[in-house]
């Protein structure tokens, strides 16, 4: 590895082989708490779209169920059309989610991916979370913070 660069540290070897052993608990949970959250979004006012293929009906699901046993975390979902602040309004009004991108750590995050960098059309604001091994239901009241944020912005 060393002819290309790449290294590692002795003390991150031995954190990644450490975190191996739990790793499949872990993404059970991550897939089995994003799905909850996701299920739980589609039912929002404020929400036109989940992104989420484990979901039936969402897509790529028949692509997602022939091809794969389980989820992750990481989905997105699409707002209803509203201005720049109602977005950031939502995102400012999270406690639980930390905002960034990742999607291989224990904590949940949001963020705001402009469809328009992303290559997507989407009818409205896209959002990406990345769920943690978080409560769902602390998480989904977050959310509902959140979206109240939004809606009266919005």
């Amino acid at each position: 590895m060393h002819d290309v660069g790449w290294s590692v540290s002795p003390e991150d070897a031995y954190l990644m082989v450490r975190s191996l052993r739990t790793l499949a608990t872990r993404l059970e949970r991550h897939g089995r708490s994003g799905i909850e959250v996701a299920e739980w979004l589609r039912g929002q006012p404020e929400v036109l779209e989940v992104l989420h293929p484990a979901l039936p009906g969402a897509r790529g699901h028949q692509i997602w169920a022939r091809d794969y046993s389980g989820a992750c975390g990481l989905f997105g979902f699409v707002l209803r059309p509203a201005p720049l602040p109602a977005v950031h309004a939502l995102l400012d009004a999270l406690a639980l989610f930390g905002l960034g991108f990742s999607w291989g750590g224990h904590e949940s995050l949001a963020i705001h991916c402009d469809p328009q960098r992303q290559g997507g059309d989407y009818a409205g604001p896209l959002m990406r979370l990345h769920i943690g091994l978080e409560d769902p239901g602390d998480l989904i009241g977050d959310l509902r913070r959140g979206l109240d944020a939004f809606s009266a912005l919005g």
